[in-house]
């Protein structure tokens, strides 16, 4: 009896410990998660959920990390460095092709007007038709790369007939400002930095030629452990929540941006009232839009080939966002 009663005690003790979310699953308390967090210029998401006051009260701990574009984002994400980033339509399309490890668990939907072809201020340039022979600053496989090589299609311009210059934001502004580039494509708030540091003109932004998508991602190792599954959709729900501050408190988010950034005022201003954002659900239009932006990368050999995008999508965490 004594031998039986201690089986079924030690029984109801492992039970009870994977009720708890031991094992494979982690700690089932997420005060001990450490959610691992990749941030970029662009997107300032601790600035963000700093200002709209969503890093009050985390339950667990947040580790920054700040990075240059989405792509290195994504490449610390399949790496297990990073739990979470915030990234444009393109990086998730390299990241995939490569059979990384991310998996995208939110979407928004922004203007298209900051998303844009710039050139200097003095350059003979007046129309997109005219990019033809170019050297074009872009960061590879970000939102500016697909946006390029949509301007080019649609001007009947085949990729290879342009110089594409790879490099990263800071890098190509420098490009731009010493004339060693025609023209850049990038986003904000890197095309208001140009406008009004530099007096670039923008010779194409977004509207005709790209979607205003930008999607939330993680990985498939964070979303195996029970506890950090919690914590992502908790980081997940007060980034939806800063998003909605910011957009009905545009001067004191463009100001708080600007302090922690070093961006001037004008620039911080300007960037956000051009990429107001919605937060929409990940649904089959969503998918179906990202799987022609991956089949026009393959189309020119940019990434191996055509793949199936919709298994790197997760639709759990569209329960908090409204319908319409």
């Amino acid at each position: 009896m004594r031998r039986l009663t201690a089986a079924l005690l030690a029984a109801l003790t492992l039970v009870a410990a994977a009720a708890c979310g031991g094992g494979d699953d982690g700690p089932s308390d997420i005060s001990q998660v450490t959610l691992r967090v990749g941030d970029q210029k662009g997107s300032s998401l601790q600035s963000l959920l700093g200002a709209a006051g969503q890093l009050d009260g985390v339950p667990y701990k947040i580790s920054w990390s700040l990075f240059t574009s989405g792509p290195p984002i994504l490449e610390a994400v399949n790496a297990g460095a990073v739990d979470f980033g915030v990234v444009g339509n393109t990086p998730p399309v390299f990241s995939a092709a490569a059979r990384s490890e991310i998996v995208i668990i939110g979407a928004v939907e922004s203007k298209r007007d900051g998303q844009a072809i710039v050139v200097p201020k003095n350059s003979p340039l007046r129309s997109p038709a005219e990019l033809r022979g170019r050297k074009i600053a872009v960061a590879k496989g970000s939102s500016a790369h697909y946006h390029l090589l949509s301007v080019l299609k649609k001007h009947g311009i085949a990729y290879g007939d342009v110089q594409p210059q790879y490099l990263q934001p800071a890098d190509a502004l420098t490009a731009l400002t010493g004339g060693r580039i025609d023209a850049w494509a990038t986003w904000e708030p890197y095309t208001a930095q140009a406008e009004i540091q530099t007096g670039a003109r923008i010779l194409a932004d977004g509207n005709g030629y790209t979607n205003g998508y930008g999607f939330q991602i993680t990985s498939r190792s964070a979303l195996d452990n029970q506890a950090r599954t919690v914590a992502l959709k908790d980081f997940l729900n007060r980034y939806r929540t800063a998003l909605k501050w910011a957009n009905t408190h545009h001067k004191e988010w463009a100001g708080r941006w600007a302090a922690d950034t070093g961006l001037p005022v004008p620039v911080a201003e300007r960037a956000h009232l051009r990429r107001f954002t919605e937060i929409i659900r990940v649904d089959d239009a969503v998918i179906a839009e990202e799987q022609r932006l991956a089949d026009a990368f393959a189309e020119i050999g940019l990434i191996p080939g055509r793949f199936d995008f919709s298994g790197y999508f997760d639709r759990r965490f569209n329960d908090t966002v409204p319908s319409s």
